[in-house]
């Protein structure tokens, strides 16, 4: 049906509450023009159209606000719908305002825009997918802007290419968090008794804070008055609790939590607590990606834009029983949900997005009915390298050492460990065709290793647990 154009909507209710910029929301209202405002006292009365800086500014004219895509839309001739509401179970809900097919003024039909703003409980995220953005060039020359502004107008966030201006999208999504879920080091442990009473082994997390599981005192208070007197078989005597860790002279702040392992709070298919890679039993310090979100609240664990859920188990058709078992296309041991590279060709599964839409689910350049994500020859153009299946990687996942063994006879001269955004982690010069490293020291999740011999070099992955 038609909507009212340039209007904020009536003061609209969320079941949680939601950490903006350090203040506490559970209403909104929902502008016309494509953005969620916090200012309640808005409800029902006009909604600014215009764009005339880029944010953070003074004279943008909004703050407190949520811009999925702000911009003069008019849906005046009720081909578009905006709707909104909230699934999953608590605590960890989610809240949707969507945007679908919305005409911009000026330019009707000719312009239109899909987009969602996803409100994320308990980890504060927020997540804007632009499905579709056509700019309108003949009014305000096609400005749109997608971000964050706080209560002051004095700070915002907005993506690459994406503050003011004109700009296309399709199928693109933005994901905003504050660094960590929580201000300090969490602890977050699967209620085994049903009292969300649990023991926990405080040196997990002294040797994540501090790299050691001795010399560090524990304790109950910030003062320092009320030691933990057993640290490896603590019960939690509140949930959440906060505790204190000293260390080489450094107080860190330790949050410690249990939560119900039964609900999947990430929607991905994959049982929490199946999420502690390194089954240590904490399920806040398991990152596979490295992008800030744990893997128990991720559902995208390897950041390969390929959703969890659809990388994670495929159907056996050849039983009658239904039968589910993990993929792992490349064999390489790492199952495809925590691989960023699912048929071992070397490109990283989000570069496959060939027809660059943002998903690489549905590239098939040579048409056979295989996704080129999953196929190695797509990448490659040529048939598997010799020299990198020479290559021995083992154990994988691995602990405390790596060991790599060129089977050939070549000479190693380089191993390079880089992490999955590209940092040089450690690097071992060698002169054999056999070579252990240690990478106990690592956190997990997936690395990339860099392997130099006879002047060829081949790039494999393993993944610390």
């Amino acid at each position: 049906m038609p909507t009212t154009d340039d209007l904020y909507s009536q003061v609209i209710s969320i079941p949680f509450l939601f950490d903006f910029y350090g203040f506490y929301y559970n209403q909104f209202v929902i502008s016309t023009n494509g953005y969620i405002d916090f200012n309640t006292n808005n409800a029902n009365q006009f909604s600014n159209w215009t764009i005339n800086s880029t944010i953070p500014s003074a004279t943008f004219g909004l703050t407190n606000s949520i811009l999925g895509c702000f911009e003069d839309l008019n849906n005046s001739d009720g081909e578009g719908t905006i709707t909104f509401g909230s699934y999953g179970t608590a605590p960890y809900r989610k809240f949707v305002v969507y945007f679908n097919n919305q005409s911009h003024y000026g330019c009707g039909a000719a312009a239109k825009s899909s987009f969602q703003m996803v409100l994320h409980e308990t980890s504060n995220i927020i997540d804007v997918n632009l499905i579709k953005r056509e700019p309108c060039n003949t009014w305000q020359a096609g400005k749109g802007v997608t971000g964050l502004v706080n209560h002051l107008g004095t700070h915002a966030a907005t993506p690459p290419g994406r503050n003011t201006g004109n700009w296309s999208a399709l199928n693109e999504s933005w994901r905003f968090s504050r660094p960590g879920y929580y201000p300090n080091y969490s602890f977050v442990r699967c209620d085994d008794t049903d009292d969300f009473a649990q023991v926990f082994d405080l040196s997990v997390a002294a040797n994540d804070l501090f790299a050691a599981t001795s010399g560090v005192s524990f304790f109950k208070d910030m003062a320092l008055t009320n030691p933990i007197v057993n640290p490896s078989a603590y019960i939690n005597e509140n949930n959440p609790q906060t505790i204190y860790a000293v260390g080489n002279g450094v107080m860190k702040q330790i949050r410690l939590e249990v939560i119900d392992c039964t609900i999947d709070a990430d929607n991905d298919s994959v049982a929490t607590s199946d999420e502690d890679v390194n089954s240590d039993t904490n399920l806040a310090n398991d990152d596979t990606d490295a992008d800030g979100i744990p893997n128990y609240l991720d559902n995208d664990d390897d950041g390969d834009m390929i959703l969890t859920n659809l990388e994670y188990v495929f159907a056996r058709t050849d039983s009658p029983v239904s039968l589910t078992m993990l993929l792992d296309t490349d064999t390489d041991g790492i199952p495809n949900y925590l691989d960023n590279d699912d048929d071992g060709d070397g490109l990283l599964t989000a570069l496959e997005d060939y027809n660059g839409d943002g998903n690489p689910a549905n590239d098939d350049t040579n048409n056979n009915g295989i996704p080129d994500y999953l196929e190695q020859s797509v990448a490659l153009g040529v048939p598997t390298n010799n020299f990198t299946t020479a290559i021995e990687l083992y154990p994988n996942p691995a602990s405390t050492e790596l060991n790599i063994r060129q089977t050939n006879g070549e000479l190693i001269s380089n191993i390079a460990i880089y992490s999955i955004n590209g940092s040089l982690i450690r690097e071992v010069k060698a002169n054999n065709s056999y070579q252990n490293v240690s990478v106990s020291d690592l956190q997990s999740g997936i690395y990339f290793v860099k392997v130099t011999a006879n002047e060829r070099v081949s790039n494999l992955k393993f993944i610390k647990n």
